[in-house]
């Protein structure tokens, strides 16, 4: 069985996304239409612009969804998912490439997510850490014991768990981590604290927006990251949507889950192969490959 698999924040460079509008009249409309509907030029940023222009909080996340999106309305009838997941704001893509969410209300919806999750940012010094090397529930009880707010944030494969929290705590953890035996406890370079209660605020912006948006019912089913379970009806996808900026993305779960589901091949549809290493991680014995775009379409 196939499955498609969406990458989050991370993913981006310079250069993303131009050989498919140079090469593709389809690809060339949507990104068009992306341009009015965020009332700025992204192409512009995602084919010229610098490292640090995509960083950009109202960029990064809406030029990740367009590559991912794009590419697979490009893919033509050579896309035919049994089931598809995206890590954190990849599920946005995965729901609609999977004909969930249309790519109007998809886009609309990550770039709310975005500046509702930068603001929440502003709020309170809060940084996130990525712990190699321990089993999980080792990680877990050392979040739930260190004073101030940290949780396990991203379970993307065995021994490698991103926590998230107040900045303090997370400096408390890390050393705590490392006094456990972790192989490393590295505070990332990002800007708050994703999948965490400090993403309240961003959370409770973003459920009015999708409550106000139509879902449809998927033509496969979503791996989602609160549940780590096959979703196929549009009530619990947006609730689950909802819970996602403050619950832990489950990857670990959703891939093993997919695989005993009897998922065999793995297409990573976007930018960058990171979710194809954590596969591999997960599951030695899975097939995995990037999406490739058909130029006649």
């Amino acid at each position: 069985m196939n499955a498609y698999i969406f990458p989050g924040q991370g993913a981006q460079f310079s250069g993303m996304g131009l050989d498919l509008y140079e090469n593709s009249p389809l690809a060339q409309e949507f990104f068009e239409k992306a341009n009015d509907i965020l009332g700025f030029n992204i192409t512009d940023i995602m084919f010229e612009g610098s490292a640090e222009d995509l960083k950009e909080t109202k960029v990064t996340q809406p030029a990740i969804f367009l590559h991912s999106v794009i590419l697979a309305k490009t893919l033509g009838d050579s896309f035919k998912p049994d089931m598809v997941a995206g890590h954190s704001l990849g599920e946005f893509s995965a729901l609609v490439a999977a004909g969930a969410l249309t790519f109007e209300d998809g886009l609309k919806l990550v770039s709310q997510r975005a500046q509702a999750m930068q603001k929440a940012c502003e709020l309170q010094p809060s940084t996130m850490a990525a712990v190699l090397g321990l089993e999980d529930h080792i990680v877990e009880d050392i979040c739930k014991t260190t004073e101030g707010i940290v949780v396990a944030a991203n379970y993307n494969c065995p021994g490698q768990l991103v926590i998230s929290g107040e900045v303090e705590a997370i400096n408390r953890a890390c050393e705590s981590l490392k006094d456990a035996g972790a192989r490393r406890a590295l505070v990332l370079p990002v800007g708050g604290a994703f999948h965490s209660p400090l993403m309240e605020p961003a959370r409770e912006e973003l459920a009015a927006a999708i409550e106000n948006t139509t879902f449809s019912t998927p033509t496969c089913p979503i791996y989602q990251n609160v549940t780590a379970s096959a979703i196929t009806d549009e009530n619990e996808i947006k609730a689950n949507l909802i819970s996602q900026l403050t619950a832990p993305v489950r990857w670990t779960q959703s891939v093993q889950q997919m695989i005993a589901d009897g998922a065999s091949n793995f297409t990573e549809v976007g930018p960058g192969k990171v979710l194809q290493g954590l596969v591999k991680k997960i599951h030695r014995a899975a097939e995995t490959a990037s999406a490739t775009f058909e130029t006649n379409v």
